[in-house]
Parts: structure tokens; sequence; C-alpha cells
């Protein structure tokens, strides 16, 4: 114990964790980068449509590691796990690929099979090569916060540099070159899994528990089964019905009552859930908002924004890489505020933070509002406007997202800590969904036949017929949330009991 107190460096292993997560991001973000330019463009689907299975994409996204982290931990361990995985969203990749080059016609049936394997293969890879970075360490060590730094340095990597590559190609391209990115990850984590994989005791980790029993296996392939299925059921039925969201937003009102339904609880388990339950509704709102980057602002982006930069005209995907560019700037600034305000106990609570995150995820739709007040259909703005929204959305994301995760594992009981991180990852699913949703009322410039617009989208009765009225929506959602969380952060401050609180 002595030895591992003295012990500054980190293994070997985490570098290798960081090189193979790098990779799988580069390839996830990098195909979210162009997939709904991709959607409209080739697959000529329309806005409304291809928001929504964005919003059902990047959705089911967040669903599956519950499937993928149970059959870890009892049958496939880490290791088999992520190749599983990894494999998954190569193959998933490659078919975006067929379906980029085969166009209109044909390349909407690959494109579901795509999905598909990649919403699938994320369930078996995400939250697995996570688990393992902490196995690199003995117990209580305290190089392991330092040791998540880094790991998820080589996310924001990845997230950086993936539309940078994937966005300056055509899409089939694109979507090649993300299961290029996944295969060397993969083919990196196959060949030296076994050299680097090894705790400082010695211990090799994340090996197999047992083999995969016969309904398991009929599970996995039932799992898969049904999410092509509720990928396809609109065209499969010819409905406007939303299975995806009755199943997502049903999920996330059955799990709460399935929790506090438990008559375990002791009064303090139950106030402190009910802490984590009320932030993962307010989460909801932050992400239904952020994630516009892949949706309805890229669109913004492709379309009405001046990316003229000294007569290279910068490619609407690039634009994605500014969030995790500036995550990685600002992080070292946000830890030594927090650190500056805490030893003057100045430091805003939990809650609070997640108000301020929010109130700042605003202010960015009220610089882009500003931006677009008054323009036509056809006019374009600055694109320094929608960098400065990316820069503000990621101090918001600095401000909110690093607290989730610690909030549940610290408020959580530990015989409930597993089904609270799910449900976490629930709510994260559900503003995905929502962000689709709420993408989708974007307003249209033109009618496929060239003649103007007449019918346009709504919400709550309230017509949205120019972008100044859209980012309003945002502006009133995430302005209203922050202000009810920022009332409310007293109150749930107190229900969390000061020997927890962040």
């Amino acid at each position: 114990m002595e030895q591992t107190q003295i012990k500054t460096g980190h293994p070997k292993g985490l570098y290798f964790l960081f090189f193979t997560e790098m990779w799988e991001r580069f390839s996830y973000y990098g195909m979210r980068a162009i997939f709904i330019l991709f959607m409209t463009k080739i697959l000529l689907i329309s806005d409304a449509d291809a928001s929504e299975i964005y919003g059902s994409y990047t959705g089911l996204v967040y669903l599956t590691p519950l499937l993928g982290g149970y059959l870890c931990d009892r049958f496939l361990g880490n290791r088999r796990s992520i190749v599983i995985g990894g494999l998954l969203m190569a193959i998933g990749q490659f078919l975006m690929f067929l379906s980029a080059s085969a166009g209109a016609d044909g390349g909407v049936a690959l494109m579901w099979a795509g999905l598909t394997a990649i919403i699938i293969g994320n369930g078996f890879f995400k939250p697995n090569i996570s688990t393992m970075v902490g196995q690199l360490y003995p117990a209580n060590d305290r190089r392991i916060d330092s040791a998540f730094t880094i790991f998820y340095m080589g996310i924001n990597l990845g997230a950086f540099f993936s539309p940078l590559v994937c966005g300056s190609m055509d899409f089939k391209w694109g979507f090649l070159a993300a299961c290029i990115g996944m295969l060397l990850g993969l083919g990196a984590f196959v060949i030296g899994q076994k050299k680097y994989l090894i705790s400082e005791e010695g211990k090799e980790i994340g090996l197999p528990v047992k083999k995969l029993d016969v309904p398991n296996i009929l599970a996995i392939i039932g799992s898969i089964g049904i999410i092509y299925f509720m990928l396809n059921f609109k065209t499969l039925f010819q409905t406007d019905v939303d299975i995806i969201s009755y199943f997502i937003y049903g999920a996330m009102i059955l799990m709460p009552i399935i929790i506090l339904t438990d008559k375990s609880l002791t009064n303090v388990e139950m106030q402190r859930i009910v802490v984590i339950l009320i932030l993962a509704f307010f989460v909801i709102f932050f992400w239904g908002a952020f994630e516009q980057a892949g949706a309805s602002l890229t669109l913004f982006a492709d379309r009405q924004t001046d990316r003229d930069f000294f007569g290279f005209e910068v490619p609407a995907s690039w634009f994605q890489s500014v969030n995790p560019l500036a995550v990685i700037l600002l992080a070292p600034v946000f830890t030594l505020i927090w650190g500056f305000l805490y030893v003057r106990k100045l430091e805003p609570s939990s809650p609070k933070k997640m108000a301020l995150g929010l109130a700042l995820v605003a202010l960015g739709y009220v610089v882009i509002a500003f931006a677009v007040k008054g323009i036509g259909a056809s006019d374009k703005v600055s694109m320094w406007w929608l960098f400065a929204l990316y820069v503000i959305h990621s101090m918001g994301e600095l401000c909110l997202s690093p607290i989730g995760l610690s909030m549940v594992s610290k408020l959580a009981p530990l015989r409930l800590s597993s089904l609270l991180m799910g449900t976490w990852f629930l709510a994260n699913a559900a503003a995905n969904k929502f962000a689709g949703t709420l993408s989708a009322l974007i307003p249209p410039t033109a009618n496929p036949d060239g003649s103007a617009v007449t019918d346009f989208p709504s919400i709550v009765g309230f017509q949205i017929t120019n972008l100044y009225e859209f980012f309003i929506v945002f502006i009133v959602m995430t302005g209203a949330a922050a202000g009810i969380l920022f009332f409310l952060s007293s109150f749930l401050q107190k229900k969390m009991h000061e020997e927890v609180q962040a």
C-alpha cells in the first residue's frame, strides 16, 4: 500500500485505453458530424424527418449500454465486450458508406442496418472501456481522478479531429474514414490487450466471466431485431407514430416509479434519490438544447452561415470541432475557478452549478438569436456568431456535465447504484430524442418544388416562421429551467445532506 501511495506515474494500460477510446470517439463523432447533412442532401429526407431520425439514433445510443453492461458483468468481460462492440460499430460505419454510395435509391435500407449495428455496438463498447480505466489501479488510489482526466482528453481529441477529417470529403468517404478509425482503434486493442491490460498487482483485467448461455444469446439477437424494427417502424407501416419516443419516454417514467416504490429505502436514501431524479429531469432540457449541434445547428451552418474564411469555405460539419477544443482549453480554467471559490467558501453547490450550465446554454442562444433577427430565408450571418455560441455552450457543459455522474455516485445507495446510473443515462437518451424533436421545428427555407413555404412548424400553439423564433424556443426553455433549478437549489442541497455535498 505504501508503494502505491508514492507512485505518481500511470500504468501503460491507461494510454493504451486512451488510444482505443480516441479512435472510437473519432468514429462516432465523425459520423455524427455529417449524418444530418447526409440524410437531407443524399437520401433526400426532409429536415423534420431527418431530425427525428437523428434524435432516435442518438437516444438509442444511450440506452444500449444498459444491455452491454449487463452482458459484460454476467458473461463477456470487458475485453470481449469491447471487441464485439468495436466490430459492430465498424460494420455499421461500412454500411453507412454503402448507403451513401447507393444514394436515395436503396440507401435508406442500408442506413437502417448501419444505425442498428452502431447502436448495438456502442452498447457493448462505451460502458466497458471506461470501467477498465479504474481496474488498472488499486482500490482508493489517489491517481484514479487524474487517470480519468487523461482518459477523457482522449474522448475530446477524437471528437475534435473527426469532424475536420470526415467533414472534409464526400459523405461516403467520410463514413469510410469513420469505419477505418474504428478499425484502427479495435486492431490496436486486439493486438495489445494481453500486454497492457494488467493491473499493478500483475493481474489481467477484463477477462470473460463465463460462456454466454442460449437465453442471453437470443436476448442479443432479439435486441438487434427490436432496434431495427423500431427504426423502420414508420416506413414499414406508413405511419407518423414514433414508437421510439413512447419507448424512451415511457421508460423514463417507469424507472423512477420502480425505484421509489422500493420499500427498503430509508428516509434519507429516498430524499437523495429524489434529488437525482429531479436533476435528471433538468438534464433533459440542457442536452435537448445542447445536442442541436449535430442537428438544427448543422443545418443552420450549412445554409445560413457565411463560412468564407479568406477564400476558403469552411465545411458546415467543422463547427462541431469547436466544442471539444473549447472543453480541452477551458477545463483547466474551470478547475482553477472552482478551487479559487472553494478556498474562499464561495463555491456554488452542485445544483447551482447545473443551473448555471443551463443559463449558459440559454445565453448561447441569445447570441445566435440576436445574429439572425430580421434576416431573410436566403440571407447569411457571420460564422463567428455560431463559433461564439459553441464556446458559450462548452462553458455550460463544464458547469453541468462533470457534476452529473459524480452526483449519482455520491447520492445513490450502493445496492441501487447501477440502477440509478442507468436511470441517469436514460435521461440522456430522453434528452437526445427530445433534441431531435426540437430540431424538427426549424422552419424550412423553401418547399421541395421551390415555392414559398406556407406550412410552418409549431410548438404549444406558437408557430415558428423564422430562425429568430426558432432560437427563442431554446432561450425560453433553458432560461426557465435554469431559473426554476436555481430557485430549487437550496432545497435540493438540504435533501442531499451535508456529508455528500459536492
